[in-house]
């Protein structure tokens, strides 16, 4: 059989309400030379039941009993035949045009390895539902912006084939900063696209989504950007030793304020905790981080004390 030109991945897990919703939006792609690789991780509601229903030569479903979406992800990408590979969550969507238009952008510059589009998050108020379109980062600190953090979701991507490979795919170590690492690993050396269109939306839910543990998606993050940077020593020498830290033991302390102040000590108190034990902050900073080290409520009364001293 002739390969087809995208492989689309897509990992699920107990996705009855979503998965439906999400398969149309790849069936109709106005480019269809694709396939769509599901990989159930072990769904114990209707979800089998649902992908057993399609009738579509170009759905493939595998299931994995070991469950994480990682280890989904990567499933799918040693099935994949494409030479350009795009990931769709099973409670996501996409543009009709996504597909082609991600394409055509990134086959027109045959360096490229990685395109990128804006995105909308659904079902959230205010500004953060309102859609966007992230700048270019091909651009002369590249590097920096994207150990900044992570710049475009997981399904907002056309990616060449061989470039993930080279990058090894997804690591199942990490839990949520996974797509993170690959991207950087991608994207900082090669050259990427930006597409400016809000092409695909991410679906905000009840429920329980990964990004809703706040300190291990910081801690994760880190990890992330001490990985990359250890296995690409020549990116740290190029910044240099301030940048660095600013982008990482900074950037921790800087999001473990952010929690901090807003009353979240459960999720402020083991990112304080990793930036205190390895030494890092100001000692205004650390004098601030010290109480992490103290049981929960003594820590909640310290900072009522603080807050009734300093209204």
């Amino acid at each position: 059989m002739t390969p087809p030109l995208v492989s689309v991945i897509m990992p699920c897990l107990n996705g009855e309400r979503h998965i439906q919703m999400a398969i149309d939006s790849v069936l109709a792609q106005t480019l269809n030379n694709f396939e769509l690789i599901v990989v159930d991780n072990g769904s114990t509601d209707r979800t089998p039941e649902i992908l057993n229903s399609l009738n579509d030569p170009r759905l493939k479903v595998f299931t994995l009993r070991e469950r994480g979406v990682s280890r989904a992800r990567n499933l799918g990408l040693r099935e994949a035949r494409g030479n350009f590979i795009a990931f769709l969550d099973s409670d996501d969507t996409w543009n009709v045009a996504f597909l082609e238009k991600m394409h055509t952008a990134l086959t027109a510059n045959p360096q490229a390895v990685l395109a990128y589009c804006g995105w909308q998050n659904l079902g959230l108020p205010g500004p953060r539902g309102e859609p966007f379109i992230p700048p270019d980062y091909e651009i002369p600190d590249k590097a920096a912006a994207l150990l900044g953090g992570c710049r475009w979701p997981i399904h907002a991507c056309l990616t060449r084939h061989t470039a993930i490979i080279e990058a090894g795919g997804f690591n199942t170590h990490l839990i949520i900063a996974e797509d993170y690492l690959l991207w950087m690993e991608v994207s900082v050396i090669d050259p990427i696209i930006r597409v400016p269109e809000v092409l695909a939306q991410y679906h905000h839910h009840d429920g329980v989504q990964a990004t809703h543990n706040r300190a291990l998606a910081v801690l994760d993050t880190f990890r992330a950007k001490q990985l990359f940077l250890g296995r690409h020593p020549e990116v740290a020498t190029q910044l240099g030793p301030d940048k660095i830290e600013s982008l990482t033991w900074g950037k921790l302390m800087e999001q473990g304020d952010a929690l901090h102040w807003k009353g979240d000590l459960n999720n402020a108190r083991p990112v304080f905790r990793k930036a205190l034990l390895a030494g890092h902050g100001s000692t205004a900073a650390k004098l601030r981080m010290l109480p992490s080290l103290l049981p929960l409520w003594l820590h909640r009364a310290i900072v009522t004390a603080k807050e009734r001293l300093n209204p």
